[in-house]
């Protein structure tokens, strides 16, 4: 009886793998060292994709627009980067909460919480599309592996496995993690970690098999206020999570693999938001001023710069007279950092080298989830433009 190789080899198999030597190839040794260094690359600095224009076909051929999800208007606004000015407003479905790009960044979808749907944006014409039903769709995400989109639903203390391009429920998977927030994902895409606003927990989830392997509360001491956790982002290599809390006024430094607490960096009142420079070296923390998901107008909001080699804070960018900075995106050429301004109606920009406020452009009802788009990188992993 013929042995599997050769039939394999009748059947017209590379001459290389029929070859009698059965040591590996020249070719084979080539194609196994670059597998390798994409490993290494990915493990020491998963935002090496990410770099300055470093766009995706798919991304460079989009408009340079940044989309401002207005909550309580129900609309997005829709912002020229390059004269700073609203070029024009459109309606979605009721609370939106983020606008967010697939996968594939071939579509950009606004997450509209209360109006239990997801509005499609068109990133090469800039228009709205289509609306698709989705239930409770606080925040949207998409695995690294591009076969799951994940629809938090933050009141339903779930999150939704659909199909990434028709949106088609597969799976919930339910948790006891209350207000449901954010997620980030392991370097090799094995699991994501979710924060839990209400409960001060953190909850990991292994997505081979979509199910809860644990929790963790990130301040059992109580050795500052409850702990409220909000944006979650990874070190460049992978090694550490960092935890925005906005009780806490820092953010905690998270273990993912061991899944435990390391350390905590102070950063200012309200920390919200956490976005990697183009390079991964610093992380921007928005502080928005308020230690309630109701803040008011022109606290003490400001940023926060974070040199993760160092676990140290490196700058800190004060709003004159006040502001609210709360999720946003770095510009493409890491020039800028966009945020809203949540409680204060506006958009702010911050000179990323000069580490100032630059402009403060009028939005509408309570901006949240901010998105510069296009973003260099390979592909989204959803939120504002998590990308890799």
């Amino acid at each position: 009886m013929k042995s599997v190789k050769a039939l394999a080899c009748a059947a017209g198999l590379a001459a290389s793998a029929c070859a009698d030597n059965a040591g590996p190839t020249t070719v084979d040794l080539a194609q196994r060292k670059a597998r390798d260094l994409a490993a290494w690359v990915s493990r020491t600095n998963i935002y090496a994709a990410t770099g300055t224009n470093a766009f995706a076909p798919a991304a460079a051929r989009a408009q340079h627009l940044v989309y401002v999800p207005n909550s309580l208007d129900g609309t997005v606004s829709v912002i020229d980067p390059s004269t700073y000015e609203v070029v024009r407003t459109f309606r979605t479905g009721a609370l939106p909460q983020h606008v967010v790009p697939a996968h594939d960044l071939d579509t950009l979808w606004v997450a509209n919480n209360d109006g239990n749907t997801l509005t499609a944006i068109d990133p090469y014409t800039g228009r709205e599309g289509g609306t698709i039903p989705a239930d409770d769709p606080y925040n949207l995400y998409f695995t690294p592996d591009g076969r799951w989109a994940i629809v938090v639903a933050e009141k339903r203390q779930r999150l939704d496995f659909r199909d990434p391009h028709t949106m088609k429920l597969v799976e919930s998977v339910p948790t006891t993690c209350e207000g449901i927030d954010h997620l980030e994902f392991s370097p090799d895409g094995s699991y994501l970690i979710a924060t839990c606003e209400f409960n001060g927990q953190l909850v990991k989830l292994d997505l081979a098999t979509r199910r809860v392997v644990g929790y963790l509360t990130l301040d059992p001491q109580k050795l500052r206020d409850r702990a409220m956790p909000q944006d979650i982002r990874s070190s460049a290599d992978g090694r550490v999570f960092y935890v925005a809390d906005m009780m806490a006024d820092g953010v905690w430094l998270v273990d993912p693999d061991a899944f435990q607490r390391t350390g905590f960096i102070h950063t200012g009142r309200g920390a919200h938001g956490i976005m990697p420079s183009r390079d991964g070296t610093r992380m921007y923390v928005t502080n928005r001023g308020w230690h309630t998901i109701i803040g008011g107008r022109r606290g003490p909001g400001s940023v926060s710069v974070v040199d993760p080699a160092t676990g140290r804070v490196v700058g800190s960018w004060p709003i004159p007279g006040g502001g609210s900075p709360d999720m946003g995106s770095v510009s493409p050429d890491g020039r800028e950092l966009w945020v809203s301004g949540r409680y204060d109606d506006e958009v702010y920009v911050f000179d990323t080298q000069a580490g100032r406020l630059t402009h403060r452009i009028q939005v509408g009802w309570q901006p949240h989830g901010l998105c510069f788009w296009p973003q260099p990188g390979r592909y989204s992993l959803g939120h504002t433009g998590n990308m890799r």
